[in-house]
């Protein structure tokens, strides 16, 4: 184990032991080479029926034709510049100063009601994460109620996780590439009869234990967490949960209730999105932590 792992593993006991719950913060932009772990990088990974290579296992996930909407894939225009492009970076680097105190690498996005942008959050925040040489992520829309990641990257909705779920596709036939390297994909698949049902059948469970080892961050986007009963049953199956609330929108009796569906350890953080651009000094979205107790945040 590195000392890396090893100063990890002490953090999160400590943590433990001191009942601290570790938050977004908003206080400085930390370079996220001065803290970040060392991108996945082994040559060989077990399981799968044995020993297998990295490259061998990803090679069996389908090379798929993108036709991104480039208006909100951020990473995806050529623009490094462009608006918001800058609040990613800051937010993936808030994720790997958490990372230094706890156990973070599958990371859940939802919102409390549709349309307040947890998607867009999910697609772009899987986007700066991959940039960063050498780093593998796993995107999956696990929305399977009104899945639309396919429609925001311009690809095909199947097969995908409701496939896998049903055990109609294995792990990597579900499994996109696009011309991002190193960026894969899960769409929500074909319809699927009951979905809550289904992602808490222990077979997500499963397939997440078994990707993981080939990737350095899993992001997946859940339905929002007030009308139905999905995003609580998928956070189980997750190492944190990232709450997406849109500005002068999103009710704060709803906010307070989505909330509420997650253990106060779980909810790591929060995006604020929709801010008017001169209200805002960071633009259309800034960052903000629970306090530990309340619905007060920090700012």
């Amino acid at each position: 184990m590195s000392r890396i792992h090893e100063a990890l593993k002490k953090a999160e006991q400590e943590r433990a032991s001191m009942g601290a719950t570790p938050h977004l913060t908003l206080a400085s932009v930390t370079t996220p080479s001065a803290f970040e772990e060392s991108p996945v990088s082994s040559e060989q990974v077990s399981g799968f029926g044995g020993i297998l290579s990295l490259d061998a296992m990803l090679a069996r996930s389908p090379q798929k034709e993108w036709n991104p909407d480039l208006a909100t894939m951020l990473f995806m225009s050529g623009n490094e510049s462009a608006k918001g492009t800058e609040e990613f970076r800051t937010l993936r680097s808030r994720l790997y100063h958490l990372r230094e105190k706890m156990k973070l690498k599958t990371v859940l996005v939802t919102s409390a009601l549709p349309k307040e942008g947890k998607s867009f959050t999910a697609a772009n925040l899987a986007q700066v994460l991959v940039r960063q040489q050498g780093r593998r992520v796993l995107l999956i829309d696990a929305d399977l109620r009104a899945p639309r990641l396919h429609l925001m990257l311009g690809t095909s909705a199947g097969p995908g996780l409701s496939d896998y779920l049903q055990e109609k596709s294995d792990e990597f036939s579900i499994m996109q590439r696009g011309p991002m390297e190193n960026l894969f994909f899960i769409p929500g698949g074909t319809g699927i009869e009951d979905p809550a049902e289904s992602v808490g059948s222990g077979r997500l469970k499963l397939f997440l234990e078994r990707v993981e080892p080939l990737f350095d961050w899993i992001i997946i986007d859940s339905p929002p967490a007030v009308p139905v009963s999905d995003a609580s049953v998928l956070a189980k199956d997750c190492d944190g949960v990232l709450m997406v609330v849109r500005s002068n929108s999103t009710p704060s009796d709803a906010a307070r209730k989505a909330r509420m569906e997650f253990p106060e350890q779980m909810l790591i953080g929060v995006v604020l999105n929709g801010t008017r651009r001169e209200a805002a000094p960071y633009q259309r979205y800034y960052y903000q932590s629970y306090q530990k107790k309340g619905m007060a945040a920090k700012t």
